[in-house]
């Protein structure tokens, strides 16, 4: 079997072992391994194929990893699914209370129940999303002028 070959399989299997990893290392290794396989392609004798796999991998590991790692670990800026309804306005559809109701939000109808219990929330009321709870909405509304006990 050709040196380039051998190098290109290594280069492979080290990719597949980073994506159940996602150290990035073997990534860079792989990375290493690629290089060495275009310069094997060449009929560089071992030693410079070792000596180029050696800084390959230094070079990676050192220079891009820890850009890689800093990238992966920044926090995420933006919410997705139902994350992303939290904070936003709603409107009662059905009068909701501390056990159930109905709100459209952004379109979609949801089960809602009022994020304070003791209150009424009635129909047409403009609402905020506090949280969600399954598929329940829990609401707050943006004004209080209704009666805040239902006993």
């Amino acid at each position: 079997m050709t040196d380039w070959l051998i190098w290109l399989i290594f280069a492979v299997l080290l990719g597949v072992a980073e994506i159940f990893t996602l150290t990035v290392a073997l990534g860079m290794l792989g990375g290493a391994a690629l290089v060495t396989a275009g310069v094997a392609a060449f009929g560089l004798p071992w030693p410079v194929q070792l000596i180029v796999f050696a800084g390959s991998a230094t070079a990676g590991i050192v220079l891009v990893r820890p850009a890689a790692l800093r990238h992966m670990q920044r926090p995420q800026l933006e919410r997705f699914g139902i994350d992303a309804l939290i904070g936003q306005q709603a409107f009662v559809v059905r009068e909701v209370t501390g056990r159930e109701g109905l709100v459209r939000i952004g379109g979609e109808e949801w089960t809602a129940r009022a994020y304070d219990e003791t209150i009424v929330i009635p129909e047409g009321a403009v609402v905020d999303v506090m949280d969600i709870n399954g598929t329940t909405a829990l609401v707050y509304p943006r004004e209080l002028p209704w009666n805040s006990n239902p006993s």
